[in-house]
Formats: structure tokens, C-alpha cells, sequence
């Protein structure tokens, strides 16, 4: 059973940091993309970031310049680095993995919140 586990998160001030960090276990398979989701309130979910099996990276334009997302498709895991967080970034952030049959995973999500 393929199991994917958050952890980090909290709440923090604007300007403040966090880091998320996630890691699977059970799939048989190799990993092909590892990447984080957010949802706010009343939102449909998004992807922030992302990164595939030859290393390259996305993000999206609300996060660019102020998140980082490290990993590696081979150890399984993946971190990302919030950086001057605003109050718009709250949301419960999903880690999402997808294996080489393309079958998705996500974790169980993990509450951000940035506020004052």
C-alpha cells in the first residue's frame, strides 16, 4: 500500500518561512514527478511546484522567486522551502507523487497559515 507522508507546516507571520517536507513508502514502482498542491478556502487546488525525473522544476507564478522545491524522484522525497510567505499562500498544501505508470498519490494535506 503506497502511504505519503507531509510534515512541517504550522502558521507563521507575513515575511515569515516554513518548510514542508514529504516521503512515500510502498509503491513498486520508480517515481516520475514528485510536486505540491495547495487549496484554499473556497479555491479549487493548484499546483505550486513541481519536479520530474531528469531534475527540472516548475513553479507557479505566485510562488516564483519565493519557494524552492528540492528532491529527488530516486530517494523519494520532496521538500519545499516557503519563503517570505504572505497571507495569501494559506491553504492545506498537498504532496502529490506519480510513479512511471503514472498512477498519482497524494498525501493527506497539512495546514499553512500565514497571518499577523
Amino acid at each position: 500500500q503506497v502511504q505519503v507522508m507531509e510534515s512541517g507546516g504550522g502558521s507563521v507571520q507575513p515575511g515569515g518561512r516554513l518548510r514542508l517536507a514529504c516521503g512515500k513508502s510502498g509503491t513498486r514502482f520508480g517515481l516520475s514527478a514528485l510536486a505540491w498542491y495547495r487549496q484554499a478556502p473556497g479555491k479549487q487546488r493548484e499546483l505550486v511546484a513541481s519536479i520530474i525525473r531528469r531534475g527540472s522544476t516548475y513553479y507557479a507564478d505566485s510562488v516564483k522567486g519565493r519557494f524552492l522545491i528540492s528532491g529527488s524522484v530516486t530517494d523519494s522525497t520532496v521538500d519545499l522551502q516557503m519563503m517570505n510567505l504572505e497571507p495569501e499562500d494559506t491553504a492545506v498544501y498537498y504532496c502529490k507523487v506519480t510513479d512511471l505508470n503514472r498512477n498519482d498519490y497524494w498525501g493527506q494535506g497539512i495546514q499553512v497559515t500565514v497571518a499577523a
